[in-house]
């Protein structure tokens, strides 16, 4: 792992800024839930995964509770991540299926997933400063990404925070609109592509289908040329 990555990562899963969700992810991690009952929960922020050479980026809000609050990382281990890894496996992204579990061997091709918010928030509400707090860890990660070409944020939420960090740091004077599948530059060599969230809710109402998603990934990789 590059070294100014696990800096970052050390320091996201050190991270006590944010009392209230400190105290909530250590609620969860203790409480647990029933078909976890005898797991041992991560309970810390999680931090990104993937090679800061990547040229597509992968945008969630933040970790679920029994998800990544669980396994320690992203988009693993719960329903969301069930649905979206399938996704990225029948786009040629993934080397898998799924993701369980921080040792079960996945790969990605060419792309970073990451969390804007690093831990899960109450009822998937975060407070103003808690986004504000952790907006800089995902400054970071996106600077450190100077390969990347496209970012694909997974719901409204993470949308709109991220192209909220995006407009200024590139000085971007635009409006920019949450439509799934839809290609839109923040810069020249920069595209940002919105996803439906792979939620159960998007999922079972039909909102958001595997074909759908699978082609919007497929979209988004030959967008970035990988």
């Amino acid at each position: 792992m590059d070294i100014r990555l696990n800096n970052l990562n050390k320091t996201i899963i050190n991270c006590k800024k944010c009392p209230r969700l400190v105290k909530f992810v250590k609620k969860v991690s203790t409480t647990k839930r029933k078909q976890n009952i005898n797991e041992k929960y991560w309970g810390k922020p999680v931090p990104g995964f993937g090679n800061l050479n990547s040229k597509l980026a992968i945008i969630g809000l933040a970790p679920a509770a029994h998800g990544g609050t669980r396994t320690g990382r992203a988009f693993t281990g719960d329903k969301s991540g069930d649905f979206l890894f399938k996704c990225l496996y029948e786009a040629g992204i993934s080397n898998h299926t799924f993701s369980r579990s921080l040792n079960d061997n996945l790969k990605l091709k060419s792309t970073y997933i990451t969390n804007f918010l690093k831990c899960v928030p109450p009822k998937d509400k975060p407070l103003s400063n808690e986004l504000a707090n952790c907006s800089k860890y995902f400054d970071q990660e996106i600077l450190f990404l100077d390969k990347l070409k496209v970012i694909v944020t997974l719901g409204k939420v993470a949308f709109d925070n991220c192209v909220k960090i995006l407009k200024n740091k590139f000085n971007i004077d635009k409006k920019f609109y949450f439509k799934h599948g839809s290609i839109q530059y923040l810069s020249e060599n920069l595209i940002i592509v919105p996803c439906y969230h792979p939620s159960p809710r998007n999922v079972n109402t039909k909102l958001l289908s595997e074909k759908m998603m699978i082609k919007l990934f497929v979209k988004a990789k030959k967008l970035a040329k990988i």
